[in-house]
């Protein structure tokens, strides 16, 4: 009897055999890349969603400033006294143009000899609805020196030309309704009452003054008090040969800007101390001006407080009224925010932007479960995890305005772990993937909140990591014919 012809024994395939019409890797490769970048479009909705929100909220601080007082810019005190000066008009008259000389008015601006003072900063937290902010009462004594220039010809000025006797002292205040009771101003010793109105147009043109008995012949000496309740930032404008202030606030938080930073500061768990020390010359501005100065343009970063903004655009508004009058050029100020440790809408702002990252180490897991380990996972299933990945940020975003940030991202974060675990149990068919699939988010969640924290060794870290992922999907799919076509079990044995 014959004996049967041996089989030969069949080569070992790198690639476990796949059923008839089973997509080919590269194929579900490309369905994986399809499904991660149409995902985008949710994650720009987040984006959109954030941007909504941050909007009621500078709606919402927009609000309390209403009744308390905005954001405050402190310039002065100033001398103004007005003075007479000819100028040469033309008009027609009988169809010929006639030129004549005409007596007018206009006002000097004195900034004192010396200018110091103390300010004290309290702050204070409202809260309307789930919004809160910072606002503040801050109280400013001082004293400032004026003496009129002996050589006061040279700014183009007759001494004879001034009218003394109706000098007024100015204080601008960008936002009046923040003046609180018990501001006073005395002159050589001797109190005089504050009027409303007449500021400078470095503030918008608001403020408050009081008329002046002065010859010009002494110096004059000047103790002001002026308290004010504000929102957002908190503005000096230095005016005067010599310029001095110290801060002070129990706020440890501050954020110091505009044109000058402090000499010298101290920020502890208590508060801050900061002091000023501004000559005129690093103003750029004499003593004297025949134009007052416009308003300070200091500049913001990232989009912080849109009120505070909104509300020094209209101070330049409410200043262009008299423009004529701001000719000495742009004053320049410093600011002092009083800022929160952390800013939730930025926080899950960073969060969003890392979104990609997400889905693209969960995708890469599941078609490495898919190609490798046989675990076949369909195109609506991807999606959906997609789907519950992006959920996670509208999550944190939820919770962080009423929890705050830290617990809202542990919260979402054990939710949607715990979803996809579950959810991946089924998919994969096995708890054991299902536990790597979670400990894998794990590790992500817990990488992300140590590059939200780590702001300046993010890029670095997060590149270094997606080098090393990187590296070790090619190792896992060196073999992977990605080109390859579903053939039956059968036909893959008998080749």
């Amino acid at each position: 009897m014959p004996q049967a012809a041996s089989v030969p024994p069949v080569p070992s395939s790198p690639n476990p055999p796949r059923e008839k019409g089973e997509r080919s890797p590269g194929v579900k490769l490309v369905i994986a890349v399809l499904i991660a970048v149409a995902l985008m479009v949710p994650l720009l909705m987040v984006y959109g969603l954030l941007w909504d929100r941050q909007e009621q909220a500078q709606t919402a601080q927009a609000s309390i400033g209403q009744g308390w007082g905005g954001q405050q810019t402190i310039a002065g005190p100033v001398i103004v006294i007005p003075y007479r000066a000819t100028e040469t008009q033309t008009v027609t008259e009988n169809g010929r143009d006639v030129t004549r000389s005409v007596t007018v008015l206009r006002n000097l601006y004195l900034s004192p000899q010396a200018n110091k003072a103390d300010v004290v900063i309290k702050p204070e937290k409202r809260k309307k609805a789930i919004y809160e902010t910072v606002v503040y009462e801050s109280q400013i004594s001082g004293s400032a020196d004026f003496v009129l220039p002996a050589d006061i010809a040279r700014y183009g000025v007759a001494r004879e030309a001034l009218l003394l006797d109706r000098a007024e002292l100015r204080l601008g205040v960008s936002d009046a309704r923040g003046l609180v009771d018990g501001n006073s101003l005395a002159v050589n010793g001797t109190a005089v009452p504050l009027q409303p109105g007449k500021g400078l147009l470095s503030t918008g043109n608001s403020g408050t003054f009081a008329f002046v008995d002065w010859t010009g012949g002494a110096p004059m000496k000047v103790d002001y008090k002026i308290g004010v309740r504000g929102l957002g930032d908190f503005r000096l404008v230095p005016r005067g040969v010599d310029t001095r202030w110290t801060v002070k606030s129990s706020w440890p938080n501050p954020s110091f800007g505009g044109d000058f930073l402090p000499a010298t500061r101290s920020v502890t768990e208590s508060g801050f101390t900061a002091t000023y020390a501004i000559p005129n010359l690093a103003l750029g501005q004499a003593q004297v001006l025949t134009g007052d100065l416009s308003a300070p343009q200091v500049s913001y970063g990232g989009g912080r407080e849109q009120y505070v903004e909104t509300a020094a655009v209209e101070a330049v508004a409410a200043a262009a009224d008299g423009a004529s009058e701001a000719s000495g050029g742009s004053a320049k100020a410093i600011a002092i925010s009083l800022i929160e440790p952390v800013d939730l809408y930025s926080q899950v702002d960073r969060s969003i932007k890392y979104g990609f990252l997400f889905i693209g180490f969960t995708f890469v897991a599941f078609l490495m479960f898919d190609v490798i380990a046989g675990a076949r996972v369909a195109a609506a299933e991807y999606l959906l995890t997609g789907v519950a990945l992006v959920l996670f940020f509208v999550l944190l975003l939820a919770f962080a305005e009423v929890i705050g940030f830290l617990f809202a991202y542990l919260l979402a974060a054990g939710a949607i772990i715990g979803l996809l675990a579950a959810y991946s149990a089924a998919v994969l068919k096995s708890w054991k993937r299902a536990r790597f699939l979670a400990a894998m988010l794990l590790g992500l969640y817990a990488l992300l909140y140590v590059l939200l924290n780590l702001e300046a060794y993010s890029l670095l870290i997060g590149s270094v990591l997606m080098f090393f992922a990187l590296a070790g999907v090619m190792y896992m799919t060196r073999n992977i014919d990605w080109g390859g076509v579903g053939k039956k079990t059968e036909e893959v044995a008998s080749t």
